[in-house]
Formats: C-alpha cells, structure tokens, sequence
C-alpha cells in the first residue's frame, strides 16, 4: 500500500511539473526561434530573432562637415513661418549683392505647425558681408552653417567564443576614436559590446540582475512609485510600434527625412527598454509616458536642424526627462547648446553620456559637459570605473584655468542588459548604456515626489550628487561625485526645500587621490594661484544672483590668514546654475612656513519666487570650506613653468594629431591641464611645475620655462620679451613636433556627403611660429617629418612624427639618430631611412648670467595622449641641465653626437597659405584678408578678498557625505520591504535572468499575468488533492473489516516479534 501512494505522489508530481513546463514561464513571453548569434555571419542589422543576449560588436565609420550652401538663422523669439521669411527677406534686401539667390529650405516635421525660433535658409554663393547683413537684423540672433552627420554601422559577431549570455569575455582592448562631432555613445568606437555581467569567485555573481532590480527600484515599485504621470522623452534611432516590451508608448515622432518610426538599428529601443520596459529585462519606470523621437536615419544621418525642431517639440509637449545618449566634443555648436539651455530653463531635466573616449583625461563630450545637464560616467558591475567613460576636467574654460568637474555622477554602463530590437533583450556598454539607467532613475525618482514643482534640473542633480556613493581610490574626474544611490536619492527628494549648492561642496587641496590633481603639489608664496571652478547649483529657480560678495572667512587656530582667497562668479546664475572661481595664493607672510591652513567661503543665493508666492524673493546661504598645504617657496631653480596659454585644439578648427600613425583619431581634440597631460610632479625629480595660463607677457617666476606642442601664433611683445628674459637668465625647453605643408595637404579628407574638404590650419605644432620665437639665437626646426624607434643613453625611446632641427649654434651640442622618413611614407607610400637626424640640441646663450635653451623634435614622449614610451628621465636630465647648468655626460660624450646643422640640409617650414588659423587664435585676427596680431590682452589682476578672521576650530574631516541644508535622512523611512530571492543556479539557455522578483515581473499592478496563471494551478492543485482522497476512499470500501483485537499490542513488541513478512488477508 504504501508503495502504491509513493507511486502515486511521483506521477502526480510528473503531470504537475508537466503541466508547468507546457505552460509559459511566469512574467516573460514564450521565445520564437531564439538561437544564438555566436559564430553566426556578417550581420547587417541584428535579427529579431537573435537569442536573448546578443554577442555583436558594432563597428562605425563616421564623418561630419558643413553642408554647403545651408545656413541656420536664429532668431530672438519664436515666430510664425510667415514672419520669419519676412524678416529674412527683409535683411537680405539691404544687401548689396543684388544676384544673391535663396530660398527657405521646407521642414516636414511634427513642429512645422507652430512658431520656431530658427529657420533654415538655402542661400547660394553667400559672402561675409550677406551673412552679416542677416546678423544685423533686430530679430535675427545668429547665423551658424547647417551641419550634417554620418555614421556607417557595420555589424559583426563577436571575436570572443561564445559564452553564455551572463559571461564576460576574459580580456577586451580598448581605444580611444573621437568622432568629429555628435554620434550615439555606444554605437561608435567599437565600445558596443555584449559583454554580460563579470564572473568572480564573489557569492551571487552567477546569475545577472537586471540593473533597476541591482539600483533597487523594486523597493519603490512595492511603494506604488513606477514613473506614473512623468514624461519622458528619447532621442534616438526610434522605436517599432508593437514591442511587447512597451505599454505606455505616447507618441512616436519622426524628424528624419525617411517615412518611418520604426528602429532599424536597436539602439533606441535599448534605450527605451532600460527607462521603460515592462517584462523581462525591466526599465526603471514602466509606468511613463514615453516619446520617441526619431532623429537618426537607418543610415545613421542626422542634421542639427533636425535637433533643433524636435527640441523645440519637446519643449511644446512639456517633456519632464530627456534622455541624449549621443555627444561630441563640438562645444562650440552654438544653435545646439543654446537650445539645450532653452530646454533646461523650460525644467526638462536632461541626461546625457559623458562619453566613451576613456580613459584619456579632458575627453568629455557635450552636452554632458553643460552645468545644468546631468552628465553620466561608466561603470562595471565590480564598481570600477570603465575604462571607456570619459574623464573630466571640462575644457571650455582651459587655457585660462582649471575646468569644472565633470562627469556628475556614475552608474553602471557595462554589460547592461535591455530590450533587443523586435524581442527578447540584449547586453550592450558604453555611457549611452549608463545614460538611460540614470534617465530611467531620474524619471522613477520623479514620480515618488508629491509636489511635482519641486522637480527640476537643479533639484534632481542636487538629489543625485548628495546621495551618491563615493568610490574609494577614484579622483573625481573620473567618478564625479560617486555611484548612483536611487534610494538614498529618494530619501533627499522626499524632505527637500528649494536651496543652492555647490559642486564640489568643499575644497581640500590634502585629499588624495579624490581631489587629484589638485592634491599633486602643494602650493607656495610667489607661485601662480591655483584655480577651483565650482559649480553652483540653483534649486530655487531658473534665474538667481549672488547678493553682495562672497565672504572669506579664515580659521585663525588653522592658519587660515597664511592664504589669500580671490573670487569670480557669475553675475547670473542661468538656467539654473553659475560658476564659482576661487583663486587660491599664500600670504606673503607665509613664505618661508611649512602647514595647513584652512577657512571657508560664504555664498548668499538668491531667486525670484514663484508667481502665486507672497515672498518676494528666495534666499540660500552655503559654505564652501578650503584646505590647503602650503610649503616653503621653493628655490628659483626649481620652479618650471609649463606654457599652457599657446595650446589649441578642436573644437573648433582642424588641428591634426601629433602622432600621424593614429588614423583612427584624425582630429586633435585634447586639451588638458599640464598636470593631467604629464608629467607628473612626482616625476619631475623635486622640480615643482606651474602652468602659464596668460601669455609669455604674464609669465610667473621660474628657472625655467616648458613649452610642449604649441599651436598658437606668439604676439610681437612676447616675442621681444622672452628673448630678454633669456638674456636675464630665464632657460627654456621646447618640445616640438611635426609641420609640413605637403603633408598637411595630404592628411586633408573629403566628406562624400557634402562635398567639401577639411583642411589642417597648423600641424602638429606651430613650426613656422616656433622658429619665429628662437631665430635670434640662430636656431630653427626643418619642415622634416620622422619616425622610429632608437636608443639614447641606455634608455629606449620612440620617436612618433616628430621634426628634425634644421639650424643650430655651432658652439651648441646636437644628438642626432637614424629615423625613418615618414613624410616621405605619406606622400608616396615609399619607405627610406635617413642617416643623422638631428633631434636634440642644450644650447648655452652667451651673454653673462644668460639662460639656457633646449630644443627636441617631438612631443609624445611626455604627452600621455598616444605615448608609447616616455622620455621622462631624458626631461628631468634638461631640466638639470637648464637649472644648474649641468651638462649630462650621456649627452655631451654621446657617440650620437654631431657637429650642428647651419640650415642648408632642410628648407624652413612656411605657414600654409590660406589657412584659417585666425578664426579660432587668440593672437592673429582677420584684417583685409592678411591676419594680423589682436591688441594685445591686458594680464589679470585678482581681486583679493577682504578676510574676515573667525577665532573657532575649523572640522577635521570636510568630507561628509553631502547632505543638503534641509535634508534629514531619518525622516524619510522606507517601508520593510520582503525581499523574494531564489537560490542561484546556473541559467538555462534563452532563459531570463530576472530573479529579484518572483517570475521576472514588477509587483503590484504588473502582476496581472501572474493573477490570471496562479487560478490554473490552483485548480489543477486542488483537482489532484481531490483525486488522492476519492482513490484513498475507494480503495477503503473495497478493502473487508478486520476483526478488532482484544488487545492492542504495543508497536515496538509488534516490530520485535515480527518475522519480517507481511501477513495476508
């Protein structure tokens, strides 16, 4: 009997589990024809059918230029399309080209119906004086050429073997490609990859979460919060119009010039997928409205007029959250920046990649560059940042100071999981990966406040900087101001009142690594001040002020009078935000005293109220605390100063690399603080470096001055004065690098698009201005153009498209290697090796007390962009050539030594005739066709703040974990979630890896599907139980009564005496 129940539990527990397997899974839909991609063919586009997780690589080919022809016309407001013709029309007749011919270029979008704030206008042969002519217009703003973008994606499996979709190929290389201008963020640069989460010997790595489940979004899905009444909006590549990922698609809006809405790529539906999706690989806020903009073509083609409208469309339909997982580095994109700060003071708050052109510092990308945009930086699942995002400083304001910091915060952005393009779900990396999960977030968080005008740009960055999770060992260049924390995030949101901050909250020049570079290097009397941009946010509205002034107040017990504060601010604080420039200089009393010293600048905020507010005006006062180390001024002798003001770069010229061997980064778009170009001053063997930010006229004290890869012409004045400063004892090193007007011509490219070349204005340094510095001393660099590898003093070295020294002083001592000729490679493909190139020359000036004057060909050796090798001892050996005079023996007694050039072997570099140089100089400007130097800039003069001393103890730790004046985390308690979490086991093929909830679907009311499948097996339950007991009661009647026994034996003197047989009836 009992081995019949047995039997019979078991079939029960077959058909039941029979049951369930020909029922589908709970909360994910049944997959049709899913297969794997690995090994597959050259795909075109990703199939629909592809398997869950897809493994491809995207490889992109991409371009930009002008359209010819094509202007953008600005205008002061928005007007009928009636009015802005006539306005056109009506500048262009005071023109005194009378054959002048255009017309209005047609623009069939969603937004051709209402008033714009542009046109586009087709005007065929324009000069200077037409475009000038249309500036001149009262309602007429600006006049910018139209540009276009084009991008050619090339899809093909990846190298890696296949792995299951929650394994992370072993190892990946990783190169920086910039694009000219704006291109999605993770569609270019070979950084799209299906990486999959990253397998480690830590408990729970097995199976991969889905990112909302990981930031715990299911903590406020089970609260009731899932993006309900929030509009967000996705710019991108579209989205098909029946994915079963989607339930609250509101609109669907094509700007492009094909008549589709549909994703021919998969890019935005992955975006999509990671804010909204419902089921499988879930968004954060299922819930939203979302609006699809379609702004790239299945070609990949994209116009800045097309952002323009579909910005303004945004802007009509009152979008709450944008996402922009596209960037570049064109922060000199006028009509584009302009309407992003339109959208923000409309309170869009918008989220944008940082970039993937890691881990080279200045790289950001724009617009996540802007104040009152939030830029997003990469992670991995480990919380390292990934060595694709893109590091700050920002470098609008570079050459004259420190950048801002940039990215605001990080979140995960490798190996994200999110809807594949007609099904199923796909891992992709990349910032415009870490992007929508901070969209999705922001979006979510949105939702869970109350009072929804609370919610704005300034606020929701606000909440995120101040929640975030600080990593440990990671400057904030490179995290911002940490990990995103949704819950903390939404505690912040939850007690928040309207106020200013600042970012970052505190400056300390002793904490390292988080406050590098600033921490590099301690600051002394007599040295330049170091710059600290600080960004301040404005929760209180769109527009604010800074009443009064600033105030410094030092501490008194912590030496706070030992440095002098100055301050520069903006005079509005628009929109939203404003800068905070602190200057920071020792006391002259404190020349010769060794400490830290500390005090704390004091900003009083102010902003209109609101309308229906009976105050007139909303105040907030915040404290930015300083901490600094100072030292003895250090010897003349020690002190280097870099020449910083001289650099330029794209945007927005055509400045070519230094190293022409890295074709897949044509365009030099670089410009970073000497600290983080290298070296470092570690490196620099006790010789502490300062940047000359100002001009050769503005020059500070030191033994020596650097000048490395300058592009910039130099003013008559500075000229003069160097060669006196010289004279006087001041030494000078230039590292130098390529320029050859053949070879400039050749590295020109053709857009096939618009038909129009781009052509370098300078080479890799400005040659021709160089030799313009130091041709009284007799010296000069060829137009000559090397490469190789060779050694020098026991150390190897690479020379990468350098120049030679084509003239030198015969007293003079000259290093000369054998070099391959790569101009000539350029110019015809040919290969020859030249014997003797001169590449290094110590000069000794002969006056008394004169200085000393170093010239060497090339510059990447210390130009950490594409170095290869570095020439750091070959630097700290000149420099204790140029400060003490010391000629190395390796040098001098070289059997690479020879007699130096007199000038004849090389002609001279001559600058490129028609160049344009002088369009992006700070020293040439246009006059009649033949630059000429501007006036000459007055150098700045700092302001110093009044102090005024407070005799109290200054904190010992400036970093706690932001918190906002109004905040109290204790008052926002969140509710005792129950946490659902199946054991861990390995994934079945093409089965989701959702697991934080039960069935992969969103609680509360999307677990409609689970209600209508738990009634079945409940049924099929209850049917089975039923059955059991029928049988067992059946088999009961049939069986005969068995006489009872008088006595009832005990069981165990029953089991003693029993034979072991059972007896029969």
């Amino acid at each position: 009997m009992r081995l019949k129940m047995l039997l019979f539990s078991v079939l029960v527990s077959m058909f039941v589990g029979l049951l369930a397997a020909l029922l589908p899974a709970v909360g994910t839909e049944p997959e049709q024809g899913a297969k794997p991609t690995i090994g597959s063919t050259l795909l075109p586009l990703p199939s629909p059918h592809d398997s869950n997780c897809s493994h491809l690589t995207v490889k992109l080919e991409f371009s930009s230029e002008v359209v010819e022809h094509e202007y953008i016309v600005a205008f002061t407001g928005y007007f009928s399309a009636k009015a802005r013709s006539l306005y056109i029309s009506s500048a262009l007749r005071g023109s005194r080209d009378r054959q002048l011919e255009w017309h209005v270029v047609p623009r069939e979008n969603p937004a051709s119906d209402f008033p714009s704030d542009f046109e586009l206008v087709h005007i065929r042969q324009a000069s200077p004086s037409s475009l000038l002519t249309l500036e001149d217009h009262p309602y007429i703003k600006r006049v910018t050429p139209q540009r276009k973008v084009f991008r050619t994606l090339k899809y093909a499996p990846s190298p890696e073997p296949a792995a299951p979709c929650n394994a992370k190929p072993v190892t990946q290389k990783w190169q920086s490609s910039r694009p000219f201008r704006r291109t999605s963020l993770s569609l270019g640069s070979g950084f799209w990859h299906a990486t999959g989460r990253h397998s480690s010997r830590r408990l729970l790595r097995a199976i991969p979460r889905h990112v909302a489940q990981i930031l715990q979004a299911d903590v406020l899905w089970q609260m009731g919060h899932t993006g309900s009444g929030v509009k967000v909006a996705v710019f991108d590549t579209g989205l098909s119009e029946k994915h079963p990922h989607f339930k609250n698609v509101k609109e669907r809006t094509n700007w492009t010039n094909e008549k589709t809405l549909d994703d021919g790529l998969g890019h935005g539906t992955f975006v999509a997928g990671v804010i909204a999706s419902m089921r499988e690989c879930q968004g954060f806020a299922p819930d939203s409205e979302l609006h699809i903009f379609r702004v790239f073509t299945n070609n990949q083609v994209s116009y800045t007029s097309w952002f323009l409208d579909a910005f303004n469309y945004a802007i009509l339909k009152k979008i709450d959250v944008l996402n922009l997982s596209i960037g570049g580095p064109d922060f000199m994109d006028h009509p584009f920046v302009d309407k992003v700060w339109e959208l923000t003071a409309n309170k869009v708050i918008m989220v944008s990649a940082i970039g993937n052109d890691g881990p080279l510092y200045g790289t950001l990308n724009n617009p996540a560059d802007q104040m009152d945009v939030i830029g997003v930086g990469g992670i991995d699942f480990e919380d390292n940042i990934a060595r694709f995002s893109s590091r700050g400083m920002t470098t609008w304001e570079l050459p004259g100071g420190y950048g801002r910091v940039k990215p605001d915060i990080v979140t995960y952005g490798s190996g994200v999981r999110g809807s594949g393009l007609k099904e199923g779900c796909r891992s992709l990396s990349g910032t415009s990966v870490a992007s929508p999960v901070v969209a999705g977030a922001v979006t979510l968080l949105a939702s869970t406040v109350l009072n929804r005008e609370l919610v704005n740009p300034a606020s929701m960055k606000q909440a995120l900087i101040a929640s975030a999770r600080r990593l440990p060992g990671v400057n904030m260049f490179e995290q911002g101001h940490g990990k995103l924390d949704l819950i903390r995030a939404y505690q912040i949101l939850n007690s928040y009142r309207p106020q200013a901050s600042l970012s970052p909250s505190y400056i300390d020049l002793t904490e390292c690594p988080y406050m590098w570079p600033y921490c590099s290097q301690p600051i002394y009397y007599g040295g330049m001040p170091t710059i600290v941009n600080v960004t301040i946010l404005n929760g209180m509205g769109v527009t604010g002020r800074i009443i009064d002034k600033p105030i410094w107040q030092p501490y008194l017990p912590q030496n706070g009078d030992h440095i002098d504060v100055a301050i520069s601010y903006s005079p509005v604080l628009w929109p939203w935000a404003g800068y905070l420039a602190v200057s920071i200089s020792v006391a002259k009393k404190a020349a010769s005293w060794e400490g830290v010293a500390q005090g704390h600048v004091m900003v009083t905020v102010a902003s209109p109220a609101e309308n229906d507010s009976d105050v007139g005006e909303l105040t907030s006062t915040v404290k930015l605390p300083i901490k600094v180390k100072i030292v003895p001024t250090p010897p003349r002798s020690k002190r280097v100063l870099w020449d910083q003001y001289h650099n330029l770069r794209y945007p927005p010229g055509y400045f070519p690399r230094d190293n022409l061997r890295m074709k897949n980064d044509p365009l030099d778009c670089l410009i970073r603080h000497f600290q983080e170009r290298g070296p470092h001053p570690h490196q620099l063997q006790g010789h502490v470096p300062a940047p000359e930010e100002h001009g050769l006229l503005c020059r500070g004290a030191g033994r020596t001055l650097l000048m490395v890869d300058g592009e910039e012409e130099y003013f008559p004045e500075e000229i003069t004065k160097l060669r006196r400063d010289v004279d006087n004892g001041l030494s000078l090193i230039i590292f130098s690098d390529w320029y050859n007007t053949s070879v400039m011509r050749k590295v020109k490219f053709y857009d096939e698009n618009t038909r129009q070349w781009w052509m370098p204005d300078t080479g890799g340094a400005n040659v021709p201005a160089l030799n313009d510095l130091i041709s009284v001393w007799g010296m000069a660099f060829s137009d000559g153009l090397y490469e190789g590898d060779f050694s020098l003093a026991d150390h190897d070295m690479y020379y990468a498209s350098g120049c030679s020294i084509a003239r030198f002083p015969e007293d003079g001592i000259v290093i000369a290697k054998n070099l391959k000729d790569q101009g000539l490679e350029v110019l015809k493909q040919e290969t020859a090796v030249v014997e003797g190139v001169p590449i290094l020359g110590l000069y000794q000036t002969p006056s008394e007390g004169g200085g000393r004057i170093v010239l060497y060909g090339d510059s990447n050796c210390i130009d950490d962009s594409h170095r290869q090798k570095d020439c750091f001892w070959l630097l700290d050996a000149l420099l204790q050539y140029t400060s003490y005079s010391m000629t190395p023996p390796s040098l001098s007694h070289s059997h690479s030594r020879v007699s130096p050039p007199t000038g004849s072997e090389h002609p001279l570099p001559q600058r490129l005739e028609g160049n344009h140089l002088y369009r992006y100089s700070k020293v040439l400007e246009a006059h009649l066709g033949d630059p000429k130097p501007r006036p000459l800039p007055a150098c700045p003069h700092l302001s110093w703040a009044k102090p005024q001393p407070l005799n109290e103890t200054a904190p010992s730790n400036l970093w706690k974990h932001q918190k906002l004046l109004s905040v109290d985390l204790d008052k926002v308690a969140l509710p005792n979630v129950k946490s659902y979490r199946p054991q861990v086991r390995p994934l079945s093929p093409g089965e989701s890896g959702a697991w934080d909830i039960p069935g992969g679907i969103m609680p509360g009311r999307y677990n409609q599907e689970v209600g209508q499948t738990i009634p079945v097996f409940a049924f099929l339950g209850a049917m089975v139980v039923l059955s059991f007991f029928v049988v067992q009661l059946t088999k009961a009647k049939s069986k005969p009564k068995r006489r009872k026994p008088r006595i009832k034996r005990p069981t165990y003197l029953q089991q003693q005496t029993s034979t072991g047989k059972t007896p029969t009836v």
